[in-house]
């Protein structure tokens, strides 16, 4: 049996559950979070929204903010450690020689704040006509327009400001977020 998984060494904060970063297999995140919550740990497997191409079409994924990483709270005495690395699709609990490394709890507060956050400006995908739009992505990055209209569910035409004179500009509604 390794260190890892007897119960870690005491120290001051011991009767508080800590957060603690659990590597997973390859492409695994997902899987590992299942199983993990099926045996009642407390996990934080953050996400985001992307946009991809599948089967020609444009569609919303969610793909792990950190890629083969999950969060899991954990008590240093109470909690039972010993399951985690068998569980399906994690490879090991991240530690710092041989001792688990605690994750601060306000990066995670933070993290589940900004996902709350983003999970709301991703929802809103379709505009009004007229409506002021800033472009995310592409050659016209950062710039102010106008919405104009809808072009298929994945489409917009926008009205920029170019050269003094107003063009009209078609690309993804996906690169485009209301103006604040």
């Amino acid at each position: 049996m390794s260190h890892s998984e007897r119960q870690p060494i005491e120290d001051k904060n011991d009767s508080l559950p800590r957060w603690y970063v659990v590597q997973c297999k390859g492409g695994e995140s997902f899987r590992a979070s299942e199983h993990l919550a099926n045996q009642g740990y407390e996990l934080f497997h953050p996400v985001l929204q992307v946009q991809k191409k599948r089967g020609g079409k444009l569609v919303w994924l969610d793909e792990p903010l950190f890629p083969h990483y999950l969060f899991i709270r954990l008590d240093r005495i109470a909690s039972n450690w010993r399951p985690i690395r068998s569980t399906r699709g994690v490879l090991r609990i991240v530690t710092f020689g041989d001792r688990p490394l605690p994750v601060d709890d306000e990066l995670v507060a933070m993290l589940r704040e900004q996902g709350a956050q983003g999970q709301e400006n991703v929802a809103n995908v379709y505009f009004r006509a007229g409506e002021k739009v800033e472009i995310t992505e592409g050659p016209f990055k950062d710039l102010q327009a106008v919405f104009a209209s809808h072009k298929g569910d994945e489409r917009a035409i926008v009205l920029l400001n170019l050269l003094n004179r107003q063009q009209q500009l078609e690309m993804p509604v996906a690169n485009l977020r209301p103006r604040t």
